[in-house]
């Protein structure tokens, strides 16, 4: 039998600060000694911790793919950039507790944002963190000695405290049969509604690979499959927090060069994984699942996310399409489409669509950016939500179009039946024109002003 653990050389995992200074003053790798600032005019101000708990541990585990330590409050998982040319952020977690998240408890963990999944893979109770890595390995039919690169998922396993520091990541197991080696973009998701936690990812001609749950520890799943397709990147339904059996569907989206593109969604199917027969979907970058009709099954919405494609000969999105999101309801029939506020001189644009429901009446809204507010679109009601960064940063002055937060995810975190918002805010271009390097953080009171807590974060030093 195969060897699927790694050797130490190639770990996943690193926890950084393991006496853990502050979140909310950044956690600096030594000699780094960043310092941060709140944000101001919001009429919230942000929280700086003056000391850091240890993470909670003992927890007897849960159902839910985002409780870190398995202690019954959901953890909030987020990017904390670097600074340096070159140089990959990490992965924070802020944990929470029954009051809510607790900013001053925290962990960071050398990953690169927005490449680790959570999910409970071996369902002992506490998610693992599955990443994809690339190793060098001889090419096959060369006698000069070049290698290749080869891509595939690793998990390192939960615990009680999270992932081990210094922990082992085991290789996840590729089913044979299909074009190449390489797995990337892997998608949490329970496909068959049994409750385990399952994984989808994507080989290299664009097709989907299904790895089912339970897995053992050795990286091997309970039974694969697989369907057709010509996608670039996956999106997920969320898992049911609470543990309930729910079955997800899965959309394989094109990829893009800015344009809008299209994709297929597969829908779920209790008991069977998911359906053989994809739904064709209209063209949009952004995506988000949520049941916005309060008929209690999962609807999907799509649609223009702002970015487009100005180079000369490319495509243009159709105008009954641009600035404009559509749902598609679950239980079938034509899809209903919203308009969404844009002005004329946004080129790369708010970004992507979250699923909130704020007032815990069991029917979504969907949060989208704009380009000057984030915006809960609720039927034919519309709520804005402001929060904005300082007027200056990084000793330089913030345009004022570049001011507001947007939209990061929303979640019950303290548990009273309805949802936070979390929204973000970064100084500079790349936050401004692709919301990258985020760098400060309001969890909201729903759709008021006020914020149930909020913090900030500070850079990395960044290596290269």
């Amino acid at each position: 039998m195969e060897d699927r653990t790694l050797a130490p050389g190639t770990r996943a995992l690193v926890v950084f600060c393991a006496s853990l200074a502050l979140l909310a003053a950044g956690c600096a790798e030594q000699g780094d000694t960043g310092t941060s600032s709140p944000a101001k005019d919001t009429g919230n101000p942000v929280s700086t911790p003056t000391a850091s708990r240890p993470v909670p541990s003992g927890g007897k585990g849960s159902k839910d793919p985002d409780d870190i330590n398995g202690d019954g409050h959901r953890d909030l998982l987020l990017a904390v950039p670097s600074r340096g040319q070159n140089a990959d952020g990490r992965t924070g977690v802020v944990f929470g507790s029954a009051k809510g998240l607790d900013p001053s408890t925290h962990a960071v963990y050398d990953y690169a944002p927005g490449t680790v999944v959570t999910a409970d893979l071996d369902g002992d109770g506490y998610p693992d963190f599955i990443t994809v890595i690339t190793e060098k390995v001889p090419e096959e039919e060369s006698e000069s000695g070049w290698y290749t690169d080869r891509r595939r998922p690793v998990v390192n396993w939960g615990g009680p405290s999270g992932p081990k520091a210094g922990g082992e990541a085991t290789r996840i197991e590729i089913p044979e049969g299909g074009p190449g080696v390489d797995l990337t973009d892997p998608e949490r998701g329970d496909f068959d509604g049994d409750g385990h936690h399952d994984i989808a990812a994507l080989r290299q001609d664009g097709s989907v690979v299904l790895l089912y749950g339970p897995f053992t520890r050795s990286g091997a799943a309970a039974r694969t499959d697989t369907r057709p397709g010509k996608g670039s990147r996956l999106v997920a339904d969320d898992i049911e927090p609470s543990g309930k059996a729910r079955a997800t569907g899965l959309l394989v989206h094109e990829g893009d060069d800015g344009e809008q593109t299209g994709g297929v969604l597969y829908p779920a199917r209790a008991g069977s994984g998911l359906s053989r027969s994809p739904v064709e979907l209209r063209d949009g970058n952004a995506t988000a699942f949520g049941d916005y009709d309060g008929d209690g099954v999962r609807d999907l919405a799509i649609g223009d996310n702002g970015s487009s494609n100005n180079e000369p000969g490319a495509s243009v999105e159709k105008p009954e399409w641009d600035s404009s999101l559509a749902v598609y309801p679950g239980k079938g029939g034509d899809p209903v489409t919203h308009k969404i506020p844009r002005s004329d001189n946004s080129y790369y644009g708010p970004g992507g669509y979250t699923s909130a429901d704020p007032d815990g009446d069991g029917k979504d809204g969907i949060l989208v950016a704009t380009d000057d507010n984030a915006l809960l679109i609720e039927g034919e009601k519309r709520t804005k939500i402001l929060r904005e960064g300082p007027p200056r940063a990084k000793g330089k002055k913030t345009p004022a179009r570049w001011r507001h937060a947007r939209p990061y995810a929303a979640a019950d975190f303290d548990a009273d039946g309805k949802e936070e918002l979390v929204m973000n805010w970064g100084a500079g271009t790349l936050f401004g024109l692709y919301g990258d390097q985020p760098s400060h953080w309001w969890i909201t009171d729903g759709t008021t002003a006020r914020d149930k807590t909020a913090f900030t974060t500070t850079a990395f030093r960044g290596r290269g």
